[in-house]
């Protein structure tokens, strides 16, 4: 069988990304190993999103709600990368945080990500100078009162996945006991 054949198998025939039945075509997601595990089966209007992020429209990405729960890694990962560029949609920063991929899917994910480029782009830098990106970890290296809540995060704490706040290069958001709180950069260090 071909790759198009299994993927259409897989699939049952639908794009993997948003459910269309027209126009299907296999896109190989990069880093991947080829064949039908490193490729998905998409339709026309995704694959040119995809291809050209000048094109994306935020609002057919919402399929992604659903497609992001498959259990096929090379669609995780785009769903992963798409909802990564569109984090300034609070939409896709809450499914973002809601996404689990495994360490190997994940570190997939993470090494094809189109990469944040340009002058204009706001940088996040811990205390050290270190460059934070969105799903890094950081470790706090100060106790900090936790506004609006009766706990101090304290030194030492990791916080995991956290997000970057794309307006405020000083300000990032993670979670600290089950509570997503906003946390100054000057007080943590890049794990």
């Amino acid at each position: 069988m071909s790759i198009q054949q299994d993927l259409e198998a897989r699939s049952g025939s639908i794009c993997e990304l948003c459910a269309a039945t027209d126009d299907l075509s296999v896109y190989e997601v990069e880093g991947g190993e080829g064949g039908a595990e490193g490729s998905i089966l998409v339709c026309a209007t995704c694959r040119g999103q995809l291809e050209d992020p000048e094109q994306v429209d935020v609002h057919h990405w919402r399929c992604l709600s659903n497609s992001m729960w498959t259990p096929v890694p090379a669609v995780q990962v785009t769903a992963w990368r798409m909802l990564s560029r569109l984090q300034s949609e609070g939409w896709a920063r809450d499914l973002l945080d809601t996404l689990y991929l495994d360490d190997e899917t994940l570190a997939w994910a993470e090494a094809g990500a189109p990469a944040e480029g340009g002058d204009d782009t706001v940088k996040h830098v811990d205390c050290h100078g270190a460059v934070l990106e969105a799903g890094d970890t950081v470790t706090l290296v100060k106790d900090l009162d936790v506004k609006g809540t009766s706990f101090t995060a304290k030194r030492g704490t990791a916080v995991r996945g956290i997000r970057l706040v794309a307006d405020n290069p000083e300000h990032i958001e993670g979670k600290v006991n089950g509570q997503t709180i906003v946390i100054l950069t000057q007080f943590v260090k890049k794990s």
